[in-house]
């Protein structure tokens, strides 16, 4: 070949390779890379009973197999502290307060548990129990504003212990994760991946409400996530009560496509 024409077919190969980049740059980019398809979906999978995944044998179960469960995340990150849509109080004392209100909402026969990150660190504070009431208050009102937003960590705590919970149900039962947050994750914690993987592999649904920030958040996945901003407490409060109001009804198709 000659000289002119080896560099005429190299420029046309480079050329072939920088289209087909920028073509699918988006693909490559890290938020795209955790997007959920409906027919990913559990829920959209009908006929899907492989989660959890039971032992054969297995002599641990439930006395009652159709039990609903709450997984809370609750972000007492060092943004908490502000003031800002708190009329006035911390974030963190109006966060307290709702919080506090929805638990006592919620069934008396139905497992709660729960996760705080705040200056202490992040960690599961109770079990998925239903005794665990009054021990949830508490910890909820020990919670001290610091520290960052670590979501990926908290949700995956969550979902290992609803799959737990899961096990000894054989499936069976409700199962929910409530977050509340004021931000975005901190860095090394984007939640998107975890998101992924529980939403095609379990039933479980995810209950966001973002709490003084926009609804561009990671979390909130129209048709797949439940998500509800909230601008004030009274707005904190609604969003909370939802989660018990939608949770039987949830569907895939009634959420598609909601304006964000």
């Amino acid at each position: 070949m000659k000289p002119l024409s080896k560099v005429i077919f190299f420029l046309i190969v480079v050329a072939f390779f920088a289209s087909t980049f920028l073509e699918n740059k988006d693909e490559l980019k890290p938020e795209n890379t955790a997007s959920i398809n409906k027919q990913e979906m559990y829920s959209a999978r009908g006929v899907d009973n492989t989660w959890p995944t039971l032992k054969e044998g297995q002599s641990s179960v439930s006395d009652n197999l159709n039990m609903k469960n709450y997984y809370l995340v609750f972000d007492a990150s060092g943004s908490m502290e502000n003031s800002q849509c708190s009329s006035g109080q911390s974030k963190i004392a109006v966060a307290k307060n709702s919080v506090i209100e929805f638990i006592k909402k919620i069934p008396a026969d139905a497992n709660i548990g729960l996760n705080v990150f705040d200056s202490t660190g992040s960690y599961e504070r109770v079990s998925l129990g239903q005794q665990s009431r009054e021990k949830i208050i508490a910890e909820i009102q020990r919670a001290q504003a610091g520290g960052g937003t670590p979501l990926e960590s908290a949700i995956d705590t969550g979902y290992h212990s609803l799959s737990k919970q899961a096990v000894s149900q054989l499936g069976y039962g409700e199962y929910h994760m409530v977050v509340i947050t004021d931000g975005e994750a901190s860095s090394g914690e984007d939640p998107q991946f975890t998101v992924k993987q529980m939403l095609t592999r379990s039933p479980i649904v995810l209950h966001t409400i973002g709490f003084c920030i926009s609804g561009q958040h990671s979390l909130n996945q129209a048709g797949y996530t439940l998500y509800k901003a909230a601008g004030n407490p009274a707005e904190l409060t609604k969003g909370l009560d939802s989660v018990l109001a939608e949770a039987p009804d949830f569907n895939v198709d009634a959420f598609e496509g909601q304006p964000q």
